[in-house]
């Protein structure tokens, strides 16, 4: 598929809109998502307190990462094998996972790449040899240079390692696990993903409501990756109910029946949610020494305790892109990277703004 189609087919990777984090109107409350409690004034203070030191973040040079969907065969195979550090992660990542994942990558076949056990553990370690690849090509300064980063859904994970809050080996564990346990939520319910094309968020979201009124299953808006490019989640029923009415009564452009395993970024995922808490609870998450940008509410946080309490709500929450992006375009943003397979990052950004670049190494 060419640029429109990658577009969507990644539009698996999930996000969201406006500026910095203003929830869509069709998006739960924020006291809906985080199951109604209210955290104490005193302890509420005492976080932001301990999670303000990005406060006058950067977006000047920012580095972005990809997450599942852009995963192909063959990637990362040139990489390492002309930087040997390259060549270095994917050995460690092998001995961790218990398999030859660079034979994963290289030869596929693309089924097996695909699932979201192998995919999201791949793209992770192709990422950061992407990270090698520049610094081997463009010296440590120039691979040093971001004041800020940020990766769709799961690209998340790799930003935190390349600010340094996360370890290699440990990204490697919690995606492994992440993986899994989609899988394992995606295989206990008949669920999916829709993307919408040539509509703006708020339309997509009255499709949803729409479509769940007819067959009275759940479907929202997941991922809001940019204006005229949105991604519904939900039921299976619920999905084709969008596929079914949105081109007739709503004059979008196009729909596409996203090939993932099922309604990431909704409820359906809560299944996995305690499985990634254990792992995450087993690894050290340290404060980045550059802003992260969440995938939950489009701002950094120094927090290490913050980072992996959004990271668990991450795979039950859409994912807000677009603001993310935005967010960084607002503090200043004039170059930066695509770090990892694909180029569909730099596409959406060219939507978004189409005075910015985003140099791509993969």
């Amino acid at each position: 598929m060419l640029q429109l189609s990658r577009l969507c087919i990644v539009t698996a990777l999930f996000i969201a809109s406006s500026r910095c984090f203003t929830p869509s109107p069709h998006s739960p409350s924020p006291a809906r998502r985080h199951g109604g409690s209210r955290t104490p004034r005193r302890l509420s203070r005492l976080r932001m307190s301990a999670d303000d030191g990005f406060a006058d973040w950067s977006g000047k040079t920012a580095f972005f990462f990809p997450g599942q969907g852009a995963q192909y065969v063959g990637m990362a195979t040139e990489t390492a094998e002309a930087v040997p550090k390259a060549k270095e992660l994917f050995d460690k990542a092998s001995e961790i996972l218990g398999y030859d994942l660079l034979e994963r990558c290289r030869d596929g076949p693309k089924d097996l790449l695909d699932k979201t056990a192998v995919c999201q553990p791949a793209i992770f370690v192709a990422s950061m040899a992407a990270v090698e690849k520049l610094r081997q090509e463009r010296g440590e300064e120039e691979a040093n240079k971001a004041t800020c980063c940020l990766g769709l859904s799961l690209g998340e994970y790799s930003a935190l390692c390349y600010a340094g809050a996360l370890s290699f080996e440990d990204g490697v564990k919690i995606t492994k696990t992440r993986g899994e346990a989609m899988q394992s939520a995606a295989d206990g319910a008949e669920s999916g993903m829709v993307s919408v094309i040539g509509l703006d968020s708020d339309t997509v979201g009255k499709i949803c409501d729409k479509a769940a009124e007819k067959t009275g299953e759940p479907v929202i808006v997941a991922n809001y990756l940019c204006n005229g490019n949105y991604v519904t989640s939900g039921s299976k029923a619920a999905c084709e109910e969008v596929m079914a009415i949105a081109k007739p009564d709503f004059k979008a452009r196009m729909t596409v029946k996203l090939a993932v395993a099922g309604a990431f970024h909704t409820d359906f995922m809560k299944p996995a949610v305690e499985k990634l808490e254990a792992v995450l609870s087993g690894v050290e998450i340290k404060t980045p020494r550059i802003p992260v940008i969440s995938n939950v509410d489009a701002r950094p946080h120094s927090d290490p305790d913050t980072i992996k309490q959004l990271l668990a709500k991450q795979v039950t929450s859409p994912v807000q892109w677009e603001s993310s992006v935005k967010a960084v375009l607002e503090r200043g943003y004039e170059s930066g990277y695509e770090l990892g397979p694909g180029t569909v990052l730099a596409g959406i950004l060219k939507r978004i703004d189409k005075t910015k670049q985003l140099a791509s190494i993969c």
